[in-house]
This record gives structure tokens, sequence and C-alpha cells, in this order.
């Protein structure tokens, strides 16, 4: 039986009306009355998740296959370690700036200046003050790598790494051709920053997947593998970079915002832009300055280390960027115009409804992936150069990576939380202590387990990251989670242990058929996503563990009004 929110509940679903919405952050979430257009309105972050989510997986997919072909043309070898390590330095940058800190500082400014003004004049200024000094940094910065590369990839790899000096000097030579990979993808960021303020998801959501055609046709042009292989797809880094800030670019000049170039000058909005982004940049991507370690410990672990946990990462990813950074991207305006109205019960409202949506998708992809980590390793990489001991110890790290999935979306939801009220001094001081934990721990496990010690210590990061962050909000009075909600995050916990065992006794009755062919172990892979979805969903379902309301409206089976 559903459990449903009392009258006086401030849960924004399915039949709960309210006499205005006025508290409602516009054009995303709230309490929606009884009118298909109140009913529609309350389905607009269901919208948001979908169109950025949907399209992040357009990215994440041929994410897949690239990594597909990487496997077995490269292997777990001497090269993939060195694309994995040219592309780690600027594709840090990117995923700090892109998904993290620049949006969470950006995003709030850009929009409080669209509400003040009343049109983009105010907001286009002020992105082109932005503009102007970030590009001189970001050439600086790149500058300053390029020139110093022997320094700072010695920072990161042993002194006998590959054996000779031969590897060593490989990674600087393809990493000096990737990173200026980094000024392209942070000018996305920006221009990302802009297109999402003003409802625009679609481009920033896609533009990733430019990156992936290019590695990809790079892979096939150049399939030798080795350093050939290696040095293409260093420079079809760079080329798809290029497109992306192409596509972003022509989208905002699409909705009629066009930037132009200024003499840089530090503004009061610059100034205040950048003392929100420079410390929010460990809070919001301790999670990525954390693969700088991973990089660390990997290289001084068995030859292909560094690609194996590249791998897992990428499968933990894919439920990460389709949930928790598209709610992410999503809920931070919503969250920062209720703030701004001093509505703080809409503000936790989306934050509520983000977390419900977020971990009904999050808990049975971390049950899934953690369940079946072992064929699915098996059936995307083995194959080629990369051997079936190599997906063996791929699909044990995706297992315990997994671990820490529902506390890396948390953080993704909670953020926003103190980044709508620019407080970035609170997460910055979890986020460092958390990092600096993790760390410590790797010395401590990494003798004893291994390359698995990597994954379990940021699991752990993770989860006590999440964990202070929510218990901080509701210290402070800022978000507190109803009683509905707690109801519906144990329900969704039951439905992912009965997915759980039925993955268990599925998987140990298609044993042989994963010891098979390629079209066998994928025939089996497909079996067990199935039994899953269907139990999952089943189960969540009957015993209420999701809005019935909501998944109807949202599958469009039920009319609105």
């Amino acid at each position: 039986m559903t459990t449903k929110p009392p009258a006086d509940d401030t849960r924004p679903a399915g039949r709960q009306a309210e006499a205005s919405d006025a508290a409602t952050p516009p054009g995303l979430v709230g309490p929606p009355p009884e009118s298909a257009a109140g009913q529609n309105k309350g389905m607009n972050l269901y919208a948001a998740l979908g169109s950025i989510g949907g399209l992040t997986m357009v990215s994440r997919v041929l994410g897949f296959v690239r990594e597909m072909v990487v496997a077995r043309i490269l292997g777990a070898s001497a090269a993939a370690d060195v694309f994995t390590l040219a592309f780690l330095i600027p594709n840090l940058f990117r995923r700090l700036f892109g998904e993290g800190a620049f949006s969470a500082g950006f995003v709030p400014l850009f929009s409080q200046r669209l509400k003040d003004d009343g049109d983009t004049d105010g907001a286009r200024r002020f992105a082109e003050e932005v503009l102007s000094v970030f590009l001189p940094i970001l050439l600086a910065v790149t500058a300053i790598f390029i020139v110093f590369m022997p320094f700072f990839i010695g920072l990161i790899v042993p002194s006998d790494w590959g054996q000779t000096q031969a590897k060593t000097d490989f990674a600087v030579a393809m990493t000096r051709i990737t990173m200026p990979y980094l000024i392209f993808i942070c000018l996305v960021s920006l221009v990302s920053g802009v297109l999402n303020s003003i409802g625009r998801f679609a481009a920033a959501a896609f533009a990733p997947a430019l990156l992936n055609v290019a590695l990809v046709i790079a892979l096939v042009v150049v399939p030798d593998g080795g350093e050939p292989t290696v040095r293409a797809m260093c420079w079809s880094v760079v080329a798809g970079g290029i497109a992306q800030l192409g596509l972003t670019w022509a989208n905002m000049v699409r909705a009629g915002i066009k930037l132009r170039f200024r003499a840089p000058r530090i503004t009061p909005g610059v100034r205040e832009l950048f003392t929100l982004v420079l410390p929010a940049t460990l809070a919001g991507g301790t999670y990525y300055i954390s693969q700088f370690f991973y990089a660390y410990f990997a290289t001084r672990l068995p030859e292909g280390s560094l690609l194996i946990l590249g791998q897992a990462d990428r499968l933990n990813q894919l439920p990460l960027a389709l949930i928790g950074s598209a709610l992410g991207v999503a809920i931070l305006p919503a969250v920062s115009r209720a703030i701004g109205r001093a509505d703080e019960a809409g503000a936790g409202r989306v934050q509520a409804q983000a977390i419900e949506l977020g971990m009904l998708l999050t808990i049975p992809a971390a049950v899934a992936l953690a369940v079946t980590a072992g064929p699915i390793a098996t059936v995307i990489f083995e194959g080629g150069r990369f051997t079936a001991e190599d997906a063996s110890v791929t699909g044990a790290v995706l297992a315990t990576l997994v671990l820490g999935l529902p506390a890396y979306v948390l953080i993704k939801i909670l953020s926003p939380g103190f980044y709508a009220r620019r407080d970035v001094k609170t997460p910055v001081v979890i986020a460092v202590v958390t990092l600096i934990g993790s760390v410590l721990l790797n010395f401590l496990l990494v003798p004893r387990l291994g390359i698995v010690a990597l994954p379990l210590s940021t699991a752990i990061g993770a989860w006590v990251n999440a964990l202070l962050l929510a218990g901080l909000l509701h210290i402070r009075g800022h978000f507190r989670v109803p009683g509905w909600l707690a109801s519906r995050l144990v329900r969704q916990i039951i439905a992912g242990i009965a997915m759980g065992a039925a993955l268990w006794a599925v998987q140990g009755m298609l044993a042989d058929r994963f010891a098979s062919s390629a079209g066998d172990r994928l025939l089996g892979l497909g079996a067990l996503v199935a039994t899953g979805g269907i139990i999952y969903f089943l189960v969540a379902w009957i015993i209420g563990a999701m809005n019935r309301d909501d998944i109807l409206i949202l599958l469009r089976k039920k009319k609105v009004g």
C-alpha cells in the first residue's frame, strides 16, 4: 500500500494542493495545484532530469563504446596507462569546473542578475566580465602546465614507472598535447552556466558526446595500438574540446546572448564569483581531486591499473552523471530563487523531491552494479588485448566503488543547499577533511588490499561527506527529512534488497553463459538487466517506494487534471 503524506505535509507531489504557487521556485518544482498546468509544473523537475539525463546518456553510451574499443585495442598496457594519465589533468579541470565549483558559483550570480534586471543585459555584462578574466587565467595555467609538465608528472608517477624513463617521457609529451583541452572545456563550463541559468539544458548536456565521438574516430582511424593510437587519441581530445565549445556557444547565441571579449578587469561581480569558486573547487570537486591520488597509488600497482580504475569509474559515473549531476544542475537555480525570496520551505521542497527521485533511481543502480559487476566487466571490456583476468579485477573495483554511489548523488543534491546561501566554507571544510581521511586510509589499506583499497576509501569518504552535509543542513534548519521522505527511502532500500537477491540467484543460474561466447554473455547480461529492473520497480510500486501519481504522469499513462 502506498504511503501518502498528510495533508499539511510539504511534499511536492500528486494530489496535494496549495492555495498559491507563489512559493514555488518558478519553472522547476513545487506543490502542484489540482489543475493540469499546476501538475505539469510539479513534474518539471522530472522533465529537467529527463532532458539533462537523456542527453547525458547519449554521451555516456558513446563513452562506453570508447572504453570498449580502448580495452580491446590497448589492453591493460603501458600505452593505456599513458593515455589515462595524459587525459587525467585536463579532464580533472573539466569535472571540477563543468560539474562542480564554477556552476555552483556562477549560476546563482547570473540568475540573480536576470531576476534583478528583468532582462538579459546585466547578466550578459556579468558573463562578459567573467570571460575577460577567466580566459587569460586559463591561458596562463595551460602554459605553466605545458612548460613544467615533467615536474607535474613526476609528482604522480614513481621514478621507476615502467622500468625505463621512456614511459614517463611519453606521458609528458602526450599530456602536453592534451593540456589545451583545458581552455576549451572550461569556457564550455561558462557558456553552459549561461544556458542552464535560462533553462536551456540540452546543448550543455549533449556537448560531452562530441569528445567521445572524436576519441572513437581516432581509435577507428589508428587501430594499431601502442604509441600511434595514444598519440591520435590525445590530439582528438583537443578536437573534441573545440567541438564542444562551438556547439554550446552557437546555442547561447541562438538564445539571444552574445558575449563580447572585454579588457580584463576585476569587477565586484568577478570578485564575488571567484570568492565563491575558489573554495568551492575543493568542496564540489573532492571526488575528482581524489583521482590524482588514485593515479599516485595506481602507478605503484601492476601495469594497467590506471586503465582498470578508469573503466570502473566510467561505469560508476553513468548513474552519477545521469542522476546526481543532472539533479544538481536542475535544482541549483530553483533553490537559489527560493532562498532569494526567503522561501525556506520552497527550497526544502526542491531538495526533498530531488532526494526522493535521486534515491529511487540510484539505489537500484548501486545494487545492480555491485551484484553484477563481474558479468558487466566481462561483457563490456573483455576481448582483444584485455584478458579475462583484467575484466575480473575491473569487476572487483567496480563492485567496491559503487558502494558509495548513493552518497555521491546525495552530495550533488545537498551541496546546492549551501551554495545557494552563499555558504562555501562549510562544504569546503567537510570536503577537505574527508579527502585527507581518504588519502590516509589509502596509505593504510593499499599495501593490504591492493587496487580495491582505492575505491573502498573513496566510498567511505563519500558517505562521511554526505552525512555531514545532511547533518549540518538539519541542525541549521535549512533542510530536515520529512516523514514521508524517510518512509519512501526505507521502502526503496527494501526494494533494492529484493532486486539484489533476485540478481544474485539469476546470475548463478547463468554462470555457464557468462563463460561462453560474446553473444551468450551479452544475452546473459540483458537477462540480468531485465530481471533487476522488473523486480525493483514492481516491488517498489507494490510497497509504495515511489509516488504513483508522479510516475503515471511521467509515463503519460494518466490524464493530468
